[in-house]
């Protein structure tokens, strides 16, 4: 056996070294493929790895995009709560100015009634009045259409509020229309 192996590794004449040559042709590109695999495994990860960041960029887009969508919903609602309320306001406004009339008792009452309700419901909705009488004048609340002199009365201070103001939480609904004493 020892001599057959001997044979097969050691060719003796020429034309074996011709038919050994393609085995030896087959081994050379194999040891070159080597190095090959190394580059071409080096790509996959390469690859995978860019996968992977694209994965997670488009996860945390995704993840903005739903908070952002979030507070949108939040802000469309308070803004349609706003601009339901404020043309409810008008309502308000003349239910007030019924209640100061002097009509009979019974219906005073009936409007006092109607006005407390109308005040309930806008309190539900989380809708209050702006304080101005006796306030220092804030233009980020307060609307002033009249002004006068009168040294009884601090600088800037509101003497007569004309239309109540109303916010619905920070948000200024209708500024209060008010007379300021300089």
């Amino acid at each position: 056996m020892s001599k057959k192996n001997e044979e097969k590794t050691a060719p003796e004449t020429p034309e074996e070294e011709i038919a050994a040559a393609p085995e030896k042709a087959d081994e050379e590109p194999a040891k070159e493929a080597a190095p090959a695999e190394k580059s071409e495994a080096e790509l996959l990860n390469e690859k995978l790895s860019e996968a992977n960041d694209k994965y997670l960029r488009m996860l945390a887009e995704y993840d903005n995009y739903r908070r952002r969508s979030q507070k949108e919903r939040e802000n469309i609602y308070a803004d349609v709560r706003a601009d339901t309320v404020k043309k409810l306001l008008p309502v308000y406004d003349n239910l007030l100015r019924a209640a100061e009339q002097e009509p009979t008792e019974d219906a005073r009452k009936g409007m006092e009634a109607i006005l407390t309700q109308f005040k309930t419901i806008l309190a539900g909705l989380g809708v209050t009045e702006i304080e101005a009488v006796g306030k220092k004048f804030d233009p980020a609340l307060h609307e002033a259409l009249l002004h006068i002199e009168d040294e009884k009365y601090g600088e800037g201070e509101i003497v007569l509020e004309l239309e109540k103001g109303f916010k619905l939480g920070d948000k200024v609904i209708r500024f209060s229309k008010v007379q300021v004493a300089n």
